[in-house]
């Protein structure tokens, strides 16, 4: 039998590589729930329907071909650390970006 032997290197490489991740899931979800309250002032304020919920669909296409090209590239780890990123993200801009 083989064993696996995880050097100090490897785990290294790992921890760098989610924070690396971590940090793009973040700025993804800044900038996607950051549009969201831009679209939902849109909404409230009674603009064009038309024009309102392309930019709704487009904010919706674009983060599931992102995380689509990053589970197809790179993985399934990479996906799950992009992912906790973006709920990092909506969590700051839920509990912190509460402004009228």
């Amino acid at each position: 039998m083989i064993g696996f032997h995880l050097t100090a290197y490897d785990l290294a490489v790992a921890v760098l590589s989610a924070g690396s991740w971590l940090s793009i899931g973040i700025v993804i979800g800044v900038f996607y729930f950051l549009t969201l309250r831009w679209n939902v002032r849109m909404l409230t304020a009674g603009r064009p329907l038309l024009p309102t919920m392309a930019i709704q669909f487009g904010r919706f296409a674009a983060i599931g071909i992102v995380l689509a090209l990053i589970a197809g590239y790179f993985g399934a780890l990479p996906l799950l650390a992009t992912t906790a990123g973006i709920l990092a993200a909506r969590t700051a801009i839920i509990r912190f970006g509460a402004q009228p």
